[in-house]
């Protein structure tokens, strides 16, 4: 829905409350046009209904207010003495519409001092429960986001098995797109295995002001750009997803917005100068090699050279191929059971048809590609037949439906043509992001599926609070030394775990004193 759409709806939904309302705001001694006036009528009717003024703002906030509009629903009839089960299920199963009823319908008087305190033990955990939903749908949205590193992509620097905290304020909070969803949880409901959400209405795109900019070389959470997955493990090109229920990927941005990407020999090249990589930053490249006759046990690799990717050990010819970062090759490659190890690298030239763009003559693979420059808003970029396949979908998909604009991209010849007329150049509308796994040879990243609009980008893990190893057993399971460290920073990350351990020991001690002082 555009905004103008949406304001339309919310114009309706106004009309709606003063038509279904006005008698009782009288009743309540307020005047009827007081029950007219966008949001003023919200802030009068938490006053008839002896709630917070703040009440009103989280009846604005997406998917908060799924919870607190029929909450708002019951708390109105139960001020006009309608507190019977059957009346509360009434107005919940009608949308609202059963207050019709009770202001036009029925005799009923306002009652101005009663109780809010649930009647029932039951009525209490199901408030106390319905506003910690509140509070935690809150924080999950605009704060932070729990997180866990599903895949190899990042190996060494992120590990499969931590858990993350990801900071959507660092970036800034992007506001919900799907409208109607599950609360706290992403594109499936646990369990039964269904969406959590309704495909429509979307709401426009908006972001609030973040604390800085994604800067060259940071790790992101994104939504994936071109995800059509039923789950994680079955495609369907037609199967639509929002925005905000793609799933979630994380990778370092190692092209900005304005930059200039290069891959020689599988170094990346920025504006034509070398990437620096942060120094907790662990890239892995392929390696293949021969042994002298006995094939490595992955358990040993592990332990021995903290060796995670499969292990691929052909018999017939003793040849092994297998992931590993600088300073494990350099101890590796002296094992006495190696005869011989190196570097794989596809050479520059030799195509792959996946790789972005994917077109009849690209000539690009995973260790050789570029130039490409990745869009920055308000920038204008050549359109040629060149570059054409580069920002198609850029420009149909990402800045046209994903906006409600029809854009269409086409080319005659050699002349590029958006929506039916000749283009020689476009101005992007949002920036864009080139991201990428260190585990290079063992990525899913934007080298297959291209760029990352800011749309899609979700926040920044801040935080390890658990790392659990699949590889091991009993204690060894959990990686202590990962437990509370930082993501970024330089050197190599450090544990709070002591600290937070005795932060909870200290307010344990406080609670139990000040509870025998009280007593």
């Amino acid at each position: 829905m555009t905004i103008t759409q949406w304001l339309l709806f919310f114009l309706i939904i106004q009309v709606i409350h003063f038509l279904g309302t006005w008698r009782l705001y009288k009743k309540a001694g307020r005047s009827a046009w007081e029950a007219a006036v966008p949001v003023y009528n919200a802030v009068i009717l938490m006053k008839i209904i002896n709630r917070p003024w703040w009440w009103v703002i989280l009846l604005f906030i997406p998917i908060v207010n799924l919870i607190m509009i029929p909450v708002v629903w019951v708390e109105t009839i139960r001020s006009f003495g309608r507190n019977s089960g059957m009346e509360t299920f009434l107005v919940i199963a009608t949308l609202g519409l059963y207050i019709f009823y009770v202001n036009y319908v029925l005799d009923v008087k306002y009652i101005e001092d009663r109780s809010l305190k649930p009647r029932t033990a039951a009525g209490e955990w199901v408030s106390s429960i319905l506003f910690a939903v509140i509070a935690a749908t809150l924080v999950h949205t605009y704060l932070i986001q729990p997180f866990t590193i599903p895949t190899s992509s990042l190996e060494k620097t992120l590990l499969v098995g931590d858990f993350l905290f990801v900071s959507k304020f660092h970036y800034g909070a992007r506001t919900p797109m799907t409208a109607v969803a599950f609360p706290m949880v992403h594109d499936t409901i646990p369990g039964l295995g269904v969406k959590s959400y309704l495909e429509r209405p979307q709401i426009p795109y908006f972001r609030l002001p973040g604390f800085q900019d994604i800067e060259r070389t940071d790790i992101v959470v994104f939504n994936w750009p071109v995800d059509t997955m039923l789950n994680m493990y079955h495609t369907d090109r037609h199967y639509y997803k929002p925005i905000d229920k793609k799933t979630n990927y994380v990778k370092r941005a190692v092209g900005i917005p304005g930059d200039s990407l290069r891959i020689i020999n599988g170094r990346i090249h920025i504006n034509s100068q070398p990437l620096q990589l942060p120094d907790r930053a662990k890239p892995q490249f392929s390696y293949e090699g021969t042994t002298k006759g006995q094939p490595f046990n992955p358990q040993y690799l592990y332990e021995r050279y903290d060796i995670t990717d499969p292990y691929g050990y052909n018999s017939a010819n003793n040849t092994f191929r297998i992931h590993l970062t600088e300073e494990s090759f350099q101890k590796f490659r002296n094992h006495p059971n190696v005869e011989s190890i190196r570097r794989v690298i596809d050479s520059s030239g030799t195509g792959f048809g996946d790789i972005f763009p994917q077109k009849g003559d690209n000539s690009w693979n995973v260790d050789n590609l570029g130039p490409i420059f990745i869009p920055k808003k308000g920038v204008t970029t050549p359109l040629t037949a060149e570059n054409f396949h580069t920002y198609k979908r850029l420009i149909e998909v990402y800045e046209g439906s994903e906006m409600d604009i029809n854009n269409k991209l086409g080319i005659n010849g050699t002349q590029v043509t958006l929506n039916g007329q000749p283009v020689d150049s476009y101005t992007f509308k949002q920036d864009y992001y080139y991201m990428m796994g260190d585990n290079r040879h063992n990525s899913l990243d934007s080298r297959y599926f291209g760029f990352v609009p800011e749309t899609h980008i979700v926040g920044k893990p801040v935080f390890i609070w658990l790392s659990i190893d699949g590889n091991a057993g009993g204690f060894d399971k959990i990686r202590w030394e990962r437990m509370f460290t930082t993501v970024g920073g330089s050197g190599d990350p450090v544990s709070y775990l002591p600290y937070f351990l005795i932060i909870v020991l200290i307010i344990v001690a406080f609670n139990f004193f000040k509870k025998r002082r009280d007593s």
